[in-house]
């Protein structure tokens, strides 16, 4: 049996590698997992309510592109949030988690060539996997390009040689970043939309974080697209409910954008995608509507701030997140401290070179291990004494 040569050279995904790290090791303690950004907060008590009223959805297909009601919701908050009209009909459709739409829309949108070259799909390192993947699957070359200390722990495209440029064809960028919490300014994004106007590339931006913040919401891509007046294809921006509403389970994204990037992401769905269900339809459009469990929720996690800040104060190189749920934490070596923890308390963490490409010193995500700050209060607090005592003291 032949398989495809495009994906023969995948890395073992995050997860299934740290499994292979710990688990044929016995904890040393209690078990705290701090690895998988999946939320625990409570979701509206609400919710099961619209989902059962509108259980007879079940029984048919749901509408492919979100229902009209769900459509609404999502260019209404759009315009709330980012203040950025959109029409239901032509700017924006519902996603079955944004992983999805972030994979799709390169299917959709990546053009074969670039100035007669492979194109180029520029990705920030560290990253979230299906950047990479989406990158393969169309034909692209994914350019890595680190994210550290010394960028704000942001990707700097617009250092990169002209030969990449011309090549670019998509640029993914995540703001608030997945793991390090660091937020795009408006100026980075207005640097990157110009860069994107002038080389003639797409910016996908995945703000699926931009809800959980310290103190001022971040400011978004495609406000920033409006100020300059920029090609109004240029950006198309993710977002979903599983960070904002703790309903990573609903699977409900957004994809929103210029209309003729909508269309033709709407096109390729109608032969390939897989919508949400009726019911959990009809609970996303009032979730997207709701600000209030938002409020509260971000409140919570602007505990977890002061706890992390308090925990780690006077630990060289500790990064107080500016917004997410992540903590991106140096270490020697984020294997071998993963280990350790493991061994020695039960602390479960994920090595931040498993979310980075590169050779062995060489890999931006080497030294750091990252800590989701998602379990309750009580006990995340308990793990961060405990990861603190057993690898900063």
């Amino acid at each position: 049996m032949n398989y495809p040569e495009r994906f023969s050279n995948l890395p073992e995904y995050a997860f299934p590698r740290l499994r292979a790290l710990l688990d044929h090791h016995q904890p040393g303690g209690d078990i705290v997992h701090m690895t998988i950004g999946e939320p625990k907060h409570d979701f509206p008590p609400w919710v099961t309510d619209v989902i059962m009223e509108n259980a007879a959805g079940f029984q048919g297909y749901p509408p492919n592109e979100g229902s009209p009601e769900l459509r609404a919701a999502i260019a209404d908050w759009v315009n709330r949030r980012y203040g950025v009209s959109m029409g239901a009909d032509t700017n924006v459709m519902a996603l079955n988690g944004t992983r999805e739409g972030l994979y799709n829309a390169a299917m959709a949108l990546c053009p074969e060539q670039k100035n007669g070259q492979q194109p180029i799909i520029l990705c920030p390192n560290p990253f979230y996997q299906v950047y990479m993947v989406a990158s393969i699957s169309v034909g692209a070359q994914p350019y890595f390009v680190s994210a550290t200390a010394a960028t704000d722990h942001l990707p700097d495209y617009t250092s990169l040689p002209e030969e990449v440029m011309n090549r670019t064809a998509v640029a993914y960028i995540c703001s608030p970043a997945n793991p390090q919490g660091a937020v795009a300014s408006r100026d980075y994004w207005a640097e990157l939309i110009q860069l994107a106007e002038k080389y003639d590339f797409r910016i996908f931006a995945d703000e699926c974080y931009s809800e959980i913040y310290r103190d001022t919401a971040p400011v978004g891509a495609l406000t920033v697209a409006q100020e300059l007046g920029a090609d109004p294809e240029r950006v198309t921006l993710f977002n979903s409910l599983s960070k904002r509403s703790n309903l990573a389970g609903l699977r409900s994204g957004l994809i929103a954008g210029g209309p003729e990037t909508i269309k033709q992401v709407k096109l390729l769905r109608s032969y390939a995608g897989a919508p949400l269900p009726a019911p959990l339809q009809a609970a996303a459009a009032k979730v997207w509507a709701d600000e209030v469990h938002v409020q509260e929720n971000r409140a919570l996690y602007q505990e977890k701030y002061a706890i992390a800040d308090e925990v780690f104060a006077g630990v060289q190189g500790y990064m107080p997140p500016e917004a997410g749920f992540f903590l991106w934490l140096p270490v020697e070596n984020g294997e071998e401290t993963a280990l350790k923890l493991w061994q020695e308390t039960g602390v479960r963490v994920l090595p931040g070179a498993y979310l980075s490409q590169g050779d062995p010193g060489q890999n931006p995500g080497e030294q750091f291990i990252r800590v989701a700050m998602v379990a309750p209060k009580t006990e995340m607090k308990r793990g961060l004494i405990t990861l603190r005592d057993c690898i900063y003291s």
